[in-house]
């Protein structure tokens, strides 16, 4: 009898280790919204990271944050640094791509509470009353991501804060426009 429930339980286990080994290895959360505002005034909302406390869904979540720059004022080259609670943890990131008007790439590099790299980008696209933006990250996911994926819809937790973000940012460049 023990030999049978050991041998079930052996099963199940490799059950699920297969179950997690064939999830896939890589991994895109990605929302849009349009804004009333030209690209160019949209854009320079993103690529100044100095700016992003206005509309960060993550500098809401934990406004005690330590944030600090470093490299160019904006645009390529430009760093933010940031530590706080465990709801926004640690980590830095670089705009390794910035293409005026057009589009603005991240490297996002996570310290706590998990080392993760992975990618972030805006694109900025001229819409019939004003922009198109589109906020994605994407990466890979080892096998300890995979399977909290299985527990977690990292899709729908990381797509809400990004739609809270375009909400914000929205806000911010719609307003920026109104007061020129």
């Amino acid at each position: 009898m023990f030999l049978t429930i050991l041998l079930v339980a052996l099963l199940l286990l490799l059950a699920l280790l297969v179950v997690v080994a064939i999830q896939p290895s890589t991994f895109r959360v990605s929302r849009s919204t349009d804004i009333a505002a030209p690209p160019d005034v949209v854009f320079a909302e993103v690529n100044d990271l100095h700016r992003w406390e206005a509309w960060s869904p993550w500098a809401r979540i934990d406004p005690a944050s330590r944030t600090t720059y470093a490299g160019a004022e904006s645009g390529e080259g430009a760093i933010m640094s940031w530590a706080g609670s465990d709801k926004v943890g640690e980590g830095r990131m670089t705009i390794v791509e910035s293409q005026p008007g057009r589009l603005i790439r991240l490297r996002l590099e996570f310290i706590k509470p998990f080392q993760a790299t992975n990618m972030a980008e805006f694109t900025f696209e001229q819409a019939v009353d004003g922009t198109s933006v589109t906020w994605s990250v994407s990466g890979e996911r080892n096998f300890v991501f995979k399977a909290m994926g299985l527990l977690i819809n990292c899709n729908k937790m990381m797509g809400s804060q990004f739609d809270k973000g375009l909400v914000q940012l929205k806000t911010v460049a719609e307003t920026r426009i109104s007061v020129k």
